[in-house]
């Protein structure tokens, strides 16, 4: 997910590098969510439990990495990755809650509002972490040009 950013020289000037162990613990939550997800779509009775799994794996992991750096740019970056891993552990919130009957609501309000939303989440954190990854490394690229 986020290979480029690890690729720019300059990352490690700003940004926390992770460990070995915890750069397989976010490799490994990324492809956790990847097999919760599709498994899901099979209608498989674990997906929901692997993709929160994965889901905290990877917020923790994201989250440990911390930018210092003076550019405002990579700061507001760095607060939409934040935000996409708050929507990555609701999503797998919904999951659970389509999956386990969690909230004691009526059965039509449950399929207006909970059931299969998890899709629209995952989406919007989906696209908000590419987003986000793409745009560091670039802005990190343009930073390591000045110097």
């Amino acid at each position: 997910m986020a290979v480029g950013i690890h690729s720019n020289p300059f990352f490690f000037l700003y940004m926390n590098p992770l460990n070995t162990i915890e750069n397989y613990i976010f490799q490994a939550g990324a492809l956790l969510m990847l097999i919760g997800s599709a498994a899901y779509v099979f209608q498989q009775s674990w997906a929901p439990y692997v993709f929160a799994a994965g889901s905290l794996a990877f917020a923790l992991m994201q989250l440990k990495q911390r930018y210092e750096g003076p550019d405002f740019t990579v700061r507001r970056l760095r607060r939409m990755m934040v935000i996409s891993d708050v929507l990555f552990l609701l999503t797998a919130l919904f999951m659970l809650a389509d999956h386990l009957p969690l909230l004691p609501i009526n059965y039509l309000i449950h399929l207006q509002y909970v059931h299969n939303n998890w899709v629209i989440i995952l989406l919007i954190a989906a696209i908000l972490q590419l987003y986000s990854t793409h745009r560091i490394d670039r802005e990190l690229n343009k930073e390591a040009k000045k110097r």
